[in-house]
C-alpha cells in the first residue's frame, strides 16, 4: 500500500473503511443487484410496507448495506414500530449512515444513505423509543442480515468482513 492510499482511506470511528467505491467497484456492486434492489438502492425507491423479508427478523446479528456490505444496524437496536418496515433506534456507528434532507412527495424528511456507497436505505424520524428517540425506517431490500458469529459481507475486499 502506498502512502497516498493510506492517507486517502476514510475510516469510521469503529474502524471500517468508508472510502467510496471507484467506478469499476461501483459497476461490479451494481451488477450484483436485482431490478428491485436497483429501484430502491439506486433510484431511491421504497418497498411496499409489510412485505420486506427482514421485517420479522429477530435473531442476533447485524444488518449490513445490501450493496457494499457496510454494517449499518445491530439486531439489538431493532424494534417493532408498526409501520411495515424494519425500524432501528441507532446505527452501528453514526458515521455509517448519512442523512440527506428529502423534499420529495410534498414533505420534508430525512433520507438515510449508506455512508460508503451512497445507496438509499430509508428515512429517519424523531418518533422512536429511548434511548435515541429516533426511528430509522429502513427498506428490507436495502439490507443484508448476517447472523451473530458469521462473517460479514466484504464485496469490496477491504478487510471489513470481521464479525
Amino acid at each position: 500500500m502506498t502512502d497516498l492510499e493510506t492517507t486517502s482511506t476514510l475510516r469510521s470511528p469503529s474502524g471500517y473503511d468508508l472510502t467510496p467505491p471507484d467506478a469499476a467497484e461501483r459497476a461490479a456492486l451494481e451488477a450484483d443487484l436485482s431490478p428491485e434492489e436497483k429501484r430502491v438502492l439506486l433510484a431511491h425507491g421504497t418497498e411496499a410496507p409489510f412485505c420486506g423479508t427482514l421485517l420479522g427478523e429477530k435473531r442476533a446479528g447485524v444488518f449490513c448495506c445490501r450493496e457494499c456490505g457496510l454494517p449499518l444496524f445491530r439486531a439489538g437496536t431493532k424494534f417493532e414500530s408498526g409501520t411495515g418496515w424494519p425500524s432501528f433506534t441507532e446505527p452501528v456507528d453514526a458515521a455509517h449512515v448519512r442523512a440527506v434532507v428529502d423534499h420529495s412527495h410534498g414533505m420534508s424528511r430525512t433520507e438515510t444513505r449508506c455512508a460508503r456507497c451512497d445507496s438509499h436505505q430509508g428515512h429517519v424520524f424523531p418518533d422512536g423509543p429511548p434511548p435515541s428517540g429516533l426511528r430509522y425506517c429502513i427498506n428490507s431490500i436495502a439490507l443484508a442480515f448476517v447472523p451473530e458469529g458469521e462473517q460479514l459481507p466484504d464485496p469490496l475486499r477491504r478487510g471489513d468482513g470481521r464479525a
